[in-house]
C-alpha cells in the first residue's frame, strides 16, 4: 500500500530526527559547497533554521525515502523569484511573511480574512509524507506539515454555487524580481475541482522538515496537491476564492497547449515538448539531475487508489 494507517508506521519510517534536528549543522556544511557559495542571498536569508512545527502523525504518508532537506530547500520553482531552480533560494528571503492574511470568499456564506497565527490553530499540524511530482520530469519526497484544505473550506461554508477553489499568491514588486519577467500573467493563481480541494490528501501546507516553511519552499502558507503535478501546489498564498466557473489559471493563460486545468500525473500523456513516462528523484543517486537514474513514473503520482475515483468515467488525455 502507498498510504498506511498510523498503526502500521514504524517510529523509523516518520522523518528521522538527524534530519529536523540537526538543521543547522546541515545548512552550515551545504554552505561550505561549492553550490552554495554560489548562492549569496541563502546564507543571509535561510540559513539560521525556521522555527519548530509540533506535529502530529498522518495516516496520509508514504514509505520512501526522504529528499535531503538541502536539496528540498536549494533546487525550487518558484517564479516570482526567478525562473532557474537556485534563484528562489538566492533571492526569497527578503519576501515578507509576516504580518500575513488570507482572504476566503467567493461562493460562501462566511467569508473571512485569517492571520497566519489562526490558521495555525485551525486543526493539529499533520506531518505526511508525500511525493511530489513536477512537470519537468524531476520528483522529491518531502515531510510536508499542515492539514486537509477541507477544514478550512467547511469553516467558510461553501455554497451550492460553489464548483471550484481558486488560490492566488502574494505579489511583492519589491521583494521579488521575477515579477519583472512576464513568463506569467501575474499574479499567480492556481485552480482545483471542488470535489479535489475537498479530499482529505489536498493539504494546507504551512511547514517541511518539522519546521514552518522556508520562503523558498512557498512560505507561510501553501497548497500540496500530491497526485498532480507540482505547479498545481500554488505557493504564498493570500487569497482562496470559491468560483461557479473554472478559473483560467496561470499556466493556462500563458502555455495552453502544454498545461491543462487537471495536470493530473499521468505518465500517458506526454508534455508537448518530453515524455512524462520517467522521472529522475532529486539528490537519489547523488551528482547532477542528469546523471540520476530514471524511475517509472507513476499514474496519479502512485496515489491511485485515493484519487482514481474522482474522474470516473473521464478521459485523461483530453482533460489533461
Amino acid at each position: 500500500m502507498l498510504i498506511r494507517r498510523p498503526d502500521d508506521i514504524l517510529p523509523s519510517e516518520i522523518t528521522p530526527q538527524r534530519v529536523w534536528q540537526s538543521r543547522r549543522a546541515f545548512f552550515a556544511q551545504a554552505a561550505a559547497l561549492t553550490g552554495a557559495a554560489a548562492l549569496p542571498g541563502m546564507a543571509s536569508a535561510q540559513t539560521a533554521g525556521q522555527p519548530k512545527l509540533a506535529t502530529v502523525k498522518s495516516s496520509y504518508t508514504t514509505m520512501e525515502k526522504l529528499t535531503s532537506y538541502k536539496d528540498a530547500a536549494t533546487y525550487n520553482n518558484f517564479y516570482e523569484f526567478g525562473t532557474d531552480k537556485a534563484d528562489p533560494a538566492q533571492y526569497a528571503g527578503k519576501m515578507r511573511t509576516r504580518p500575513w492574511t488570507v482572504l476566503i470568499d467567493g461562493a460562501v456564506k462566511k467569508p473571512v480574512t485569517l492571520g497566519i497565527e489562526d490558521i495555525l490553530k485551525l486543526a493539529p499540524i499533520e506531518e505526511r509524507i508525500y511525493r511530489l511530482r513536477c512537470v519537468e520530469g524531476w520528483s522529491m519526497v518531502i515531510p510536508w506539515a499542515g492539514f486537509s484544505l477541507s477544514t478550512l473550506l467547511k469553516r467558510v461554508e461553501p455554497t451550492g454555487n460553489a464548483k471550484f477553489v481558486e488560490f492566488i499568491t502574494d505579489m511583492q514588486k519589491d521583494t521579488m524580481p521575477g515579477l519583472r519577467q512576464s513568463v506569467i500573467d501575474w499574479p499567480y493563481n492556481e485552480g482545483l475541482r471542488m470535489d479535489e480541494a475537498m479530499h482529505p490528501l489536498t493539504l494546507l501546507t504551512l511547514g517541511a522538515y518539522g519546521e514552518t516553511l522556508l520562503n523558498q519552499m512557498g512560505a507561510p502558507v501553501r497548497i500540496v496537491v500530491p497526485w498532480k503535478y507540482g505547479f498545481k501546489s500554488g505557493k504564498s498564498i493570500v487569497r482562496i476564492r470559491l468560483t461557479e466557473q473554472m478559473p483560467r489559471t496561470s499556466w493556462m493563460k500563458s502555455a495552453p497547449q502544454e498545461y491543462g486545468f487537471y495536470s493530473n500525473v499521468n505518465p500517458d500523456v506526454d508534455h508537448p515538448r518530453w515524455s512524462q513516462a520517467t522521472e529522475r528523484r532529486i539528490g537519489e543517486d547523488g551528482g547532477s539531475i542528469f546523471l540520476q537514474r530514471k524511475r517509472k513514473t507513476l499514474m496519479f503520482n502512485g496515489y491511485g487508489d485515493q484519487v482514481a475515483q474522482l474522474y470516473a468515467g473521464m478521459d485523461l488525455r483530453k482533460n489533461f
